[in-house]
């Protein structure tokens, strides 16, 4: 089983990831962006690093896909293969940063690799308004992120949405993150855990 958590910048993947394999007793993987060679170049920079970066995570996604369906065990990934392509590569392109020739054959990569890997067996949406995730990005305090554009944001943010609302690859579940605060409430993260239930084993409908 993988269930993979999609979600802007700041929006508590790695969070609820945490949660979820505590509670679920699956191996989290985390993206770790720290280790990334570009990141720091990217933020600084986006127009010269974007392609950089996008063919480093679309690279290292598809070789922790294809190490956990090796090892047949359950997982929680916290972000999609999808997103890489979908969301930012594309974010890029139309914001100019990403030219039209690198992002083409960006893309007939990414369709290679999307054909190689089965979908998620769900798919975890974070969604949140602008404000909630330049509060969390401010409070984790991550040095390579303090140049991230609020323009940024807010075109990631239009793009997830579209992306979500079409996606249909398989089982989907959105979290309003401005409402259902899983991370200090554990109410909440209780309505979170039965929501992700329903729509695996269809209990607690």
């Amino acid at each position: 089983m993988i269930i993979a958590i999609a979600g802007n910048i700041g929006s508590g993947k790695t969070t609820l990831a945490h949660l979820l394999s505590k509670h679920l007793g699956y191996q989290a993987h985390f993206e770790e962006p720290e280790s990334n060679p570009y990141i720091q170049d990217f933020y600084n920079d986006m127009q010269r690093w974007a392609f950089h970066l996008q063919i480093y995570f679309l690279n290292h996604r598809l070789s922790t896909i294809l190490q956990f369906q090796k090892s047949q065990i359950n997982v929680i990934l916290d972000r999609t293969l999808y997103e890489d392509a979908e969301i930012f590569a594309y974010n890029l392109h139309n914001m100019n940063l990403l030219s039209t020739r690198d992002y083409e054959n960006y893309l007939e990569l990414y369709h290679l690799i999307k054909q190689l890997v089965p979908p998620p067996d769900l798919v975890i949406y974070l969604k949140a308004s602008i404000s909630t995730l330049v509060d969390q990005i401010q409070q984790r305090a991550r040095p390579y992120e303090e140049n991230i554009r609020i323009d940024y944001l807010k075109k990631l943010n239009e793009r997830y949405n579209e992306w979500f609302q079409s996606y249909q690859l398989g089982k989907k579940l959105e979290i309003n993150i401005d409402e259902i605060k899983f991370k200090d409430n554990q109410e909440h993260f209780s309505i979170l855990l039965n929501k992700i239930h329903s729509v695996l084993f269809g209990l607690f409908d």
